[in-house]
């Protein structure tokens, strides 16, 4: 019975898991409690403060405590009520090594070589704890630096035998390569950086894999022929794979060995130029019946074959991110009647869509209405506004008017561009908003960057009305991100 109700409240509790202020509420509680939140709290490094890894390194064993001070690395100890390290099942090495640094910048006037070599000597030692205590799910250990290099080899204890998630530079050791393909043979997601070439450890990993359905590749650096034998590392794949990430920097790799790749349900695609995707030519004919997710990000391929491309798969796909602020100079000449041509072949060929990233020229109001008349399922929809997009007025207005499900709504600056909105027309969004049926709250989020100064929410009287209408209930959420 006690084991029961443990069971029932880690179900709980575990719903709080976002809620940082109500999880150090149930600490309180009782000892039960207590234990419950802790895992809960310390099984993802990522979210840990820098208070948090000083209570880490009170964790480390004896032999570790000894190593350090016998390198001159002072540390105040304290009595620790769990061993915190245990709880641990998502783990990222750098960033317990940013982490690391900065408690000691913090703590210690030291030299950038000492500094470099104490966060080194710390960070193995929690390696080496991790590796002698805990089971992980999730591991992150990207190296872009060759002087910076951590042991992290399987232990008897199975430090990596569960893990689902893997992401790594391919610049590690050969030798975790091959205790990481010896160890793992169940991961669900793989997101390899290639950095300088691509190993045959690499390939050894991939072939091993049995439950792979997602798959990430950054191209961050490398010799031109390592980058031309990318497709040959691909055909090692599965061909159930679900998901598709692949992102370049400066290459032009082509993309037809996507094509193969018929069970994808997302596709993500992002290179810094529209010269590195011509290349997409290869997809615009290819046909994936379960495709739901579509991101293009950064540079663009030609218009013709993305619309190409549409019309073969848009009928499933619930998720379209364009980026189109490169519209101008690198898909058209007439960059205006390229975004309708892209707006209009979503709103015909992609009637389930849900949620939608994408532009709309200054003089395209009747092309959203088409969208929005023949797009009925979409809640959530990111417009660039500004310049030679649409203004937030006329964005807004229309989503009012003919939208009928829409209750997030996402504006996207350009850089420099100046906000057009009053105040008084915004209130009076949010007044029209509060009538409309069926009353949903609205999601509200402002897309913007460093360089642009004078994005609506710079502007004060703005803040206060939209601070006014989310004590109101009308907004239920509003985010302020740098989209750079």
């Amino acid at each position: 019975m006690p084991q029961l109700f443990a069971d029932c409240l880690n179900e709980v509790i575990e719903y709080l898991n976002d809620d940082k202020y109500s999880l150090h509420s149930c600490l309180l509680v009782n000892r039960l409690w207590c234990q419950v939140t802790v895992g809960i709290l310390w099984r993802d490094c990522n979210n840990y403060s820098i208070s948090d890894y000083r209570t880490l390194i009170n964790c480390l064993p004896d032999e570790s405590k000894k190593i350090l001070k016998e390198n001159g690395i002072i540390i105040s100890t304290s009595h620790q009520i769990f061993n915190y390290a245990i709880f641990c099942k998502v783990l990222s090495i750098s960033k317990v090594h940013e982490k690391i640094f900065h408690l000691l910048e913090n703590q210690y006037n030291l030299l950038v070589e000492d500094l470099i070599n104490y966060t080194h000597i710390i960070v193995q030692e929690i390696c080496k704890m991790y590796m002698n205590q805990t089971s992980l799910k999730v591991l992150e250990y990207v190296q872009y630096s060759d002087s910076i290099t951590y042991d992290i080899y399987p232990s008897p204890k199975g430090f990596l035998k569960n893990l689902t998630k893997l992401t790594f530079s391919s610049n590690i050791s050969p030798e975790l390569l091959i205790n990481l393909t010896q160890t793992c043979h169940n991961l669900f997601l793989l997101d390899v950086i290639i950095i300088y070439h691509i190993p045959k450890e690499l390939v050894d990993l991939i072939t091993i894999q049995k439950n792979l359905k997602c798959f990430s590749m950054m191209i961050h650096d490398g010799l031109k022929d390592e980058i031309d034998s990318i497709p040959l590392l691909t055909m090692e794949l599965p061909k159930t794979l679900t998901r598709f990430v692949v992102v370049g920097e400066n290459y032009n790799i082509s993309l037809s060995f996507l094509v193969n790749f018929t069970n994808l349900q997302e596709l993500e695609i992002s290179f810094d130029f529209s010269e590195c995707i011509e290349s997409f030519e290869k997809l615009q004919d290819a046909i994936f019946p379960q495709l739901q997710i579509l991101i293009i990000k950064y540079a663009c391929p030609r218009m013709e074959f993305l619309i190409k491309f549409l019309k073969n798969n848009g009928k499933n796909l619930k998720k379209i991110h364009i980026d189109v602020d490169d519209c101008e100079s690198e898909i058209s000449e007439d960059s205006e009647n390229s975004i309708n041509s892209l707006n209009l072949t979503i709103a015909k060929y992609c009637p389930n869509i849900r949620k939608l990233s994408t532009g709309f020229s200054d003089k395209a109001l009747e092309m959203l209405k088409i969208l929005f008349n023949n797009c009925q399922y979409l809640e959530s929809i990111k417009i660039w506004c500004g310049g030679r997009f649409l203004n937030e007025k006329e964005a807004l207005e229309a989503v009012l008017e003919y939208s009928k499900n829409i209750f997030e709504i996402i504006l996207q600056y350009e850089f420099d561009v100046k906000f057009e909105l009053l105040p008084s027309e915004l209130e009076s969004f949010f007044i029209d908003w509060k009538k409309r049926i069926p009353q949903k709250p609205l999601s509200f989020v402002i897309f913007d960057s460093e360089f642009c100064k004078n994005g609506l929410d710079k502007n004060v009287e703005n803040m206060k009305i939209i601070e006014k209408y989310i004590k109101l209930g009308v907004v239920k959420n509003f985010e302020i991100d740098d989209y750079s």
